[in-house]
């Protein structure tokens, strides 16, 4: 049961970020825009059970919830720490870790392998920890060609930010390293 050990606000004026004593998953991302989507997640459903929730995401020791501005964020928060205190926190499982970092490289080239990881070590040593520090995230959805789809999670896939100063610093720094990328967020 993780216990809740801070509630931050984000720059989305629409997501509340939950900081966990204990993880709820071990590097796995969980992103879900509707309760159809998380119809396997019992932490998720739950949390789309309550009205005006319109996104979870979570990974490690924090999840992020948005809704659909209209709720007040103090009555809202209260109901949302219920189900987060009742999910079971994660055990290790540094296998399926590993084998979910793969599965965006399978089915590319050797040479378009090797500039998706370059991309995403640059994304996640300039990136993804702002991003994760704001209650979102950033995942890479495929290379093909010079262009790098990306997929904004969390307090990020809803916030106007996202899709145009934060995605032209993002496109502005892969071309430090790939200088004919264009990056499109889907």
């Amino acid at each position: 049961m993780p216990r809740i050990a801070e509630i931050e606000g984000t720059p989305n004026p629409n997501a509340m970020k939950f900081i966990l004593k204990e993880p709820l998953t071990w590097g796995i991302t969980c992103s879900y825009d509707n309760a159809e989507q998380a119809r396997d997640d019992p932490l998720a459903s739950a949390l789309f059970e309550l009205e005006h929730v319109t996104n979870v995401f979570y990974v490690d020791h924090w999840i992020t919830v948005t809704q659909d501005g209209g709720a007040d964020w103090h009555e809202l928060t209260r109901k949302l720490a219920e189900p987060i205190r009742a999910a079971p926190a994660a055990d290790d499982h540094s296998a399926a870790v590993a084998a979910a970092s793969t599965t965006a490289i399978a089915g590319l080239s050797p040479q378009d392998q090797q500039r998706l990881e370059k991309i995403n070590e640059l994304l996640d040593e300039q990136i993804r920890p702002y991003l994760q520090g704001d209650g979102g995230d950033l995942y890479v959805i495929g290379l093909e060609g010079n262009q790098l789809s990306v997929h904004y999670q969390g307090a990020c896939g809803s916030c106007p930010s996202s899709i145009s100063g934060t995605l032209a610093g993002i496109e502005n720094l892969v071309k430090s390293i790939e200088p004919d990328i264009e990056v499109i967020a889907v």
